[in-house]
């Protein structure tokens, strides 16, 4: 299926690029994570409906609602753009309207990255290169006192992610490399295009 098609399979629309760059060194221009990079992702790496999995830089919500369409998990999307997180919030009602789910399965949180409270439950958090390494150690940060506070084994899923994302994990001493994903078909000349999954070492 292309990109549009899966976008009209979940009524919802995310395809269109973002037009110009953000002014923040820190913060990175928007870029949905490919429909076919997620399918493989989820041929391998399984998800199930008590996961509660946040987005950071969910720019339109493609995937929160591709998550819960296959997996029934409850998603958060975190978004600090305003335009953007409108139009999460109008995909949030053209997906409802067609598949009547539960409000609560999915929701989305206007916010710095940085900001967003980490739930209690939370335990996927998936990253798609949105910010700068400076942020992304902070959210880490921020996910290690929650787990401190409230013990549960989570993960760490990086799409496409810089050099400094990576060192920063390897070098960490409470994580490890648990799955690796690379791609196939057009994405594969790019070692880039490649899912790693990070847990915590017990």
């Amino acid at each position: 299926m292309k990109e549009h098609e899966f976008d009209t399979l979940l009524n919802i629309k995310t395809t269109q690029p973002q037009i110009g760059f953000h002014r923040s060194f820190h913060y990175h221009r928007y870029e949905p994570t490919p429909y076919a990079a997620l399918k493989e992702l989820f041929q391998q790496y399984e998800l199930k409906n008590s996961d509660r999995v946040v987005d950071f830089g969910c720019g339109k919500g493609r995937l929160n609602f591709f998550i819960h369409h296959h997996f029934q998990s409850t998603v958060v999307g975190v978004e600090m753009n305003d335009d953007f997180y409108e139009e999460c919030l109008r995909n949030l009602a053209t997906y409802q309207e067609k598949t009547r789910m539960k409000t609560d399965m999915i929701s989305f949180r206007h916010c710095l990255a940085e900001d967003y409270d980490i739930h209690p439950e939370d335990n996927r958090f998936y990253f798609f290169n949105p910010f700068s390494v400076q942020i992304f150690m902070g959210i880490i940060n921020n996910i290690l006192r929650s787990v401190e506070a409230f013990p549960r084994d989570i993960e760490i899923l990086l799409y496409y992610s810089s050099d400094d994302y990576v060192h920063y994990l390897e070098d960490h001493p409470l994580f490890q490399l648990r799955k690796e994903v690379s791609l196939t078909g057009e994405f594969e000349a790019n070692e880039y295009e490649r899912f790693l999954v990070y847990g915590l070492m017990y």
